[in-house]
Formats: structure tokens, sequence, C-alpha cells
């Protein structure tokens, strides 16, 4: 069985080759685990397998969070004790999701003061972003982001075919078999029909790079989708670094605010929550699609 240690390479691996990690995602997801490994090391050295990990150990590691001091003499804020705790939570759901044995979730949960202040955008900081794109392929993805609060890892999974322009409609597959339904507004729907019925090749992806110097697929990488999204951020001088995750903030903080029942977001979003062992909640997509249509009127 493989040891901790290279389980924790291949974890590294896995976000940087699956994933594509930012490398800043991969140099502090390695800095977490290797400490938590040093702690394994030092006060478990017998535990070798991922089975093992036990409410003890958790326990005994927040402690050991709490009170480490480094090199400047200095403790761990609770921001960075949190972060920790996230790539470790973060490391046993990738275990979990290869079929090791390990400690409950539940139990590695995050300090309060952690979560960082939500970012978001207003109305007029979405029409300043949206006219900005200089090419259809951009628009398309600005507007679908913001039309959906589509998960960037779940849009560039997209293909031309998954696209059901009649219900303005698309279907998103999870890694556990399960799907659900995503409407897209009448002003993302004009833009990706615009923006397909203008290529000319037969590339399955919905979002494409430009054919270049590199070989195989031209499918748009969560990277370059970020840094499209980071470019028009720029552009239009928005006072906050806004990433394809404030755009799926922006969808959720407006359905909020129109009144809507959280757990119909819940489900609009996919959101999973740990602490439950239901991950969406019992509505109906005719329900689903009224209150998306509610929302987006422009």
């Amino acid at each position: 069985m493989l040891t901790l240690d290279k389980l924790i390479d291949k974890y590294i691996e896995y976000l940087n080759q699956e994933k594509r990690a930012s490398p800043l995602t991969i140099r502090n997801y390695t800095h977490y685990l290797n400490r938590f490994l040093d702690f394994i090391k030092n006060y478990f050295p017998t535990l070798g397998r991922p089975d093992a990990i036990n409410q003890i150990i958790i326990q005994q590691y927040k402690l050991y969070l709490g009170e480490f001091v480094d090199q400047k003499g200095s403790h761990l804020n609770t921001n960075t004790q949190g972060y920790h705790l996230i790539a470790l939570r973060s490391f046993m759901r990738y275990l979990i999701s290869r079929g090791f044995s390990t400690v409950n979730l539940e139990l590695v949960s995050i300090p309060h003061g952690t979560a960082r202040p939500l970012k978001f955008l207003d109305s007029q900081q979405i029409e300043a972003l949206l006219r900005l794109p200089d090419n259809l392929r951009d628009k398309s993805i600005m507007e679908l982001l913001l039309s959906t609060g589509l998960r960037v890892s779940d849009l560039v999974k997209l293909n031309k075919n998954d696209i059901d322009f009649a219900n303005k409609e698309i279907v998103i597959s999870a890694n556990d078999g399960t799907t659900r339904a995503i409407f897209f507004s009448e002003a993302t729907g004009y833009w990706l029909n615009k923006y397909l019925s203008e290529r000319k090749d037969d590339e399955i992806a919905l979002f494409k790079r430009e054919a270049g110097k590199r070989g195989g697929s031209l499918r748009l990488t969560v990277r370059s989708i970020q840094r499209i999204v980071e470019k028009y951020v720029k552009k239009a001088g928005l006072p906050i670094k806004a990433t394809p995750h404030t755009l799926r903030h922006t969808f959720a903080v407006n359905l909020l605010c129109t009144g809507e029942n959280l757990r119909k977001i819940q489900k609009l979003l996919g959101h999973k929550n740990i602490s439950t062992t239901q991950i969406y909640t019992h509505v109906t997509n005719p329900q689903l699609k009224e209150i998306h249509q509610k929302f987006h009127r422009r």
C-alpha cells in the first residue's frame, strides 16, 4: 500500500496535471501538506496509511497548528491555520475518490474567521464587464459565467452538443454520476449561437483556443478562462480582483437579493454540503428554470 508521503505526491501531481491548478495553489498545498506530514512523522511516526488517521490525530494536528511557531517566532494566525486544514480536507477528499478509507471529513472543520470576504460585482460592474470582450468567444464565456454561476472546471468540459438552445439548458455531469440542469439567459443564448455559427472547425469543445504550434486538443483550460476574465476585469478597472469564481458569487448573490429560497439556489449552483448526505435539494427543474428567468431579464 502506498505510504502517506507517496499519496501526497500523487495528489500534488493530480492537482497539476488533472485539475490544472495554478502554480501558486500547487506551491501552497505542497507546503501545507508537507507540514502535516512533518507533524505525522514527529508525533505519530508509525502511522503510514491514510486509514489510520483518526479523530484524535486530527484534534492533535489542530492543537499543533495553534501552537506552531515559525522561524520568525510568530504563531500561525487563524486564517493560515484554516488554509492548512482546507488543504488537508481536500487531500482526504481526493483519497476517498480513489477508494481509500480515511477520517470523516466533518472532523476536519475550519476555524471561524478563515473565510475570506465574499467578492461579487454590482449591476453597473457587470454591465461594464460585459461591454468589453472584443471577440465572440470571450463574450460568450463572460455571458455564460454570469448567467449560470457555472464552475470554471465545468465550463471547460462543455462540448458544443451540450447546449440545448430550445430549452436554454445545459446538463452538467458530476464525478459521482449525478447530473443537474443549469439554465442560461436569452442574451447568453444569443451570443452562444452567434459564436458557434461562426465556428468552421470540427473541434467538439464548446470553447477552444486558436490553432497554434501546439498539438493536441484545442479545448480551453481552466487557467485559460482565468486569464480571459482577468484580462477584462483589468480593462474595466474594477476595484476588486475578480476571478471566474467571483462571477459565480455574483450570480448567487443576485439570486439571494431577489429573495429566492437558499435551497433552490444551492441546487442551481450544485453546491455540496459536507455536513449532510444530501447534496441537492428536492425541487424540479421547471421550478429552477422559473427562478432563473425571474433574475435574468436583461
